[in-house]
Order: C-alpha cells, then structure tokens, then sequence
C-alpha cells in the first residue's frame, strides 16, 4: 500500500492535480489527497469547501459525525448563490423548485425526501424522518406537511431573482427540454469518518435544472447517490442522477470496498459500469467520491471538471479528480 501512496504522490503532484479556491485561499493546503486518518471530511464540487469548514466546527464542538455532515451541508442549502441547491436552484419545467435529499449512518440508519417543496433545509427533514419515523423516505405533500409538523422552516414559493432569469431564457431557447451536459451538477454529497472510525454521510440538491415535474434524481435513492457502511466505507455521487441509479453507483463501490478494492479503484470501475449502461455519454457527466475506513480517498468522474473538497488535521483544500475521458 505505502508503494502506491507514493506513486499516487508523486502523479498528483505532478499533473498539478491539487487546485487552489482563490475564496478560499488561507484554508487551502497542498497535501496528498489519497491518504488520511480520521477526522476526514468529504464533499463533492468547490461548494464542499465552505460545508467542510461548517462541519469541522460542528464535528469538534460536538463529536457528533452525523451532526457534521448535516449542518456542513445546510451552509450549501442557504447559500443564495448557488442555483443547484436548496430553495434558491433551478426550477423544473413547470417552474417550480422541488428539493431532494438523504443522510445515512454508518450502522444502516438513513432518511430520504423527495420531490419535496418550500422547505428551506431537506437534509434536516430527511434526519427528521431517520430519527422521528419508522420510514426511510417520504415525498411530496407528505413530505412537507411532515416538515410543518416537526416545526420546520417553510419558505414561500418563488423563485430567485437568479434563477427566475435562468428559467425565461431557457424557456425561449430550450424548447421545454432539458439541458444536459458536462457542466452541468446539481448535487453536494458529504460523506464523513470520525476519529473513531465512525462514518456518515448527507446529499442535498434541487435536481436536474428544467426537469419534467415529479422528476427525482440519485440524491434520496440509498445505494444510488450515497451509501455508507460502518464496516467499509462510504461514497456518493453527483451528476446526472439516472446515468447513476441505473448502476446503483455508491452502493457498487462500498461493495467493491468490502471486496478489497481500493477507494480510487472502485470509483473507477463505477465510472466504468456507467459508461457501458449509458447512451450518449458525451453529454453525461457523473462523478464518484469514496473513503474507506482507514481513510483511503477515491475520486473519478466520467469527463474532466469534477473536483471536491477535503478537510483533515492538515486543512481544507480544493482537488480535481481524474477523469476517464
């Protein structure tokens, strides 16, 4: 294992592999990527930095790690900025925001929303529905009368000024279809290992940009958009969420986990069953993230510009991932 640490080093290196956020520029550090002891945390896209700072803090004030990776992405969920997540993303066709979610513990406990509306943090509610119900996924109308009933924040339905300008061009020049492509994601996953070696994980989005009503992604499918498992590891996923249910991605690479392969491996295999189950994949972009329980890392995604976010005793920093194409 310490002779592919190194030639894993020395590549990354290399290829300039480690990317710096000029924002966030004083919590960047250039380290390697592929090996680490707990605490770790995870996130997927340049959003991961600011939720990885947020899960720190709330990882040290309470050593909770499924605390960690909730509140670390509710800082994606808020972020007004962001047309991806949270009750300020992109509308579906219909003009009409509808937000997924999930956590899960490493001991097989997980909560799910779907197709819910107006509620500004669905990872909490889909913890709210892990720890207050005998469910693993509510959706819809359900979902958000269950949000009301455990007093959670309820936002008017409108749209951002951002993303209310987005839905009128796309009106005029998509023709009611929705765009796909390499750039575009939707999703933050955060998948995180105390220094007990406990894992958790959470992903939160607002879905495919312009999709048909109804529509839901990977995010709220456990095993497809994430999957944590306290003997192995844990990965989630971030793309386009069909190209990734259709292999149940994140459950296949803790499975390869548990198999011997290494997080990069896996992640890598993933990338590879896609590609063979999927048409088109010049415009699919998918990415997987992985850990494993002694803090290996892995990262792949189908085409360049998948990057996340990692933060251990040593900072918090930007990488790019490897790509197959």
């Amino acid at each position: 294992m310490s002779s592919r640490r190194k030639f894993l080093k020395t590549s990354l290196l290399s290829s300039g592999a480690l990317l710096p956020l000029s924002l966030y520029a004083d919590n960047i550090n250039f380290v390697n990527p592929y090996s680490s002891q707990g605490p770790l945390l995870l996130s997927t896209w340049n959003h991961g930095i600011p939720a990885n700072e947020k899960a720190w803090e709330v990882l040290g004030k309470t050593g909770s790690i499924v605390d960690a990776v909730e509140q670390g992405v509710m800082v994606t969920e808020s972020d007004l900025s962001n047309l991806t997540v949270g009750l300020q993303g992109l509308p579906d066709r219909e003009g009409i925001v509808t937000l997924d979610a999930a956590i899960m513990k490493g001991n097989g406990a997980c909560g799910t929303v779907s197709f819910v509306r107006q509620v500004k943090h669905p990872i909490t509610l889909a913890r709210k529905i892990m720890e207050e119900t005998p469910h693993v996924m509510l959706s819809g109308e359900g979902a958000r009368q269950f949000a009301i009933e455990q007093g959670l924040e309820i936002l008017p339905e409108r749209l951002s000024p951002e993303a209310e300008k987005a839905y009128k061009e796309w009106k005029l020049e998509s023709e009611y279809k929705p765009i796909i492509n390499i750039e575009n994601h939707d999703t933050i996953g955060m998948v995180g290992l105390d220094k007990n070696g406990n894992l958790a994980g959470s992903c939160t989005t607002s879905g495919l940009a312009f999709k048909m009503h109804g529509r839901v992604g990977d995010s709220p499918i456990i095993g497809a958009g994430l999957f944590i498992d306290d003997e192995v590891g844990a990965a989630t996923a971030t793309g386009l969420g069909e190209s990734i249910i259709r292999i149940c991605g994140s459950f296949l690479i803790v499975e390869l986990m548990r198999q011997g392969w290494e997080p990069q491996k896996a992640c890598e295999e993933a990338v590879k069953r896609l590609i063979a189950k999927n048409k088109d994949i010049n415009n699919i972009q998918a990415g997987f993230l992985a850990i494993n329980k002694e803090g290996e890392v892995g990262a792949y995604s189908v085409h360049p510009g998948f990057n996340y976010a990692k933060h251990d005793k040593k900072g918090n920093f930007l990488i790019d991932s490897k790509s197959k194409f």
